[in-house]
């Protein structure tokens, strides 16, 4: 029977792909948010407050997801 060790590497790849997975859900989420408020025509100031309280969260999950695929870029380049 073969013995079938993780590397460090390994768990980076998987690591990257669940961070990113993270940020992909964050990004599906704030789309789901605005998409809500542009179908219930708010008022321009009301829809500025909704996009205004969705920008960080989309900024973060981007950011995220960035790292993810970085994470996993890395993971695969040493492997």
């Amino acid at each position: 029977m073969e013995q079938q060790n993780t590397s460090i590497f390994d768990m980076i790849i998987w690591s990257g792909v669940a961070v990113s997975l993270v940020g992909l859900l964050g990004i599906l989420w704030c789309i789901v948010k605005v998409a809500r408020a542009r179908r219930a025509k708010l008022a321009d100031d009301d829809m500025q407050a909704v996009l205004q309280s969705v920008l960080p969260l989309n900024l973060g999950a981007l950011f995220l997801s960035v790292i993810g695929l970085m994470m996993v870029g890395v993971g695969i380049a040493f492997s």
